[in-house]
């Protein structure tokens, strides 16, 4: 293993991808409201390195309501076909406006488009209403539209990481790293 989280989880990406997963970056974000109620989406991940690992939303969405309560999340890695999977705890945080603005005006024209169009999470009277919304953004800006005030990237910070590798039997190997005053620390779990 990695001496630090970020690195092992650099290598068991880089296997993911080279298999040729579907969406190796694929992943669950598991949030809770400030009363606890929990819920989980799966969404891209976008980035990561020793600050952690980003995402981006709009930020009143469930998720973003959720995360502005209760800033900590779980993301999971199910990379099934390895029998490979990674956890990530931590506290969450948001990135700065210029990070979201670079990332956001990289994106196809359609989804900048429908970031503005889309009220995530809101109900919606119909498909008919959704797109109507969205073809009226795309004249208001038919080039480069703003990035919206309500949307941008979310990084976790992790405090916790776990590697879990399957193997037969049951007898599965979890590799828990926990960040202390010292630095990280390597533990391994009973499956």
């Amino acid at each position: 293993m990695a001496p630090d989280p970020v690195s092992q989880f650099a290598s068991w990406f880089a296997d993911a991808v080279e298999a040729g997963l579907p969406e190796p970056n694929a992943m669950v974000l598991a949030t809770s409201s400030a009363g606890g109620l929990p819920t989980a989406r799966t969404v891209l991940l976008k980035g990561y390195d020793q600050q952690g690992f980003v995402f981006y939303t709009n930020y009143e969405s469930r998720k973003g309501r959720d995360l502005a309560e209760n800033p900590r999340a779980c993301l999971l890695f199910p990379w099934h076909p390895l029998r490979r999977q990674v956890r990530v705890e931590g506290k969450v945080t948001k990135l700065p406006r210029e990070d979201s603005a670079a990332y956001f005006h990289s994106r196809p024209y359609g989804s900048r488009i429908g970031a503005w169009a889309s009220r995530q999470s809101a109900v919606v009277r119909s498909r008919d209403e959704l797109d109507a919304r969205f073809r009226e953004l795309a004249e208001r800006w038919p080039e480069d539209p703003p990035l919206p005030d309500f949307w941008g990237g979310l990084r976790v910070v992790p405090s916790e990481v776990e590697f879990w590798q399957g193997q037969i039997d049951r007898m599965h190997d979890r590799l828990r790293y926990r960040h202390t005053k010292a630095g990280w620390t390597l533990e391994r779990l009973a499956p």
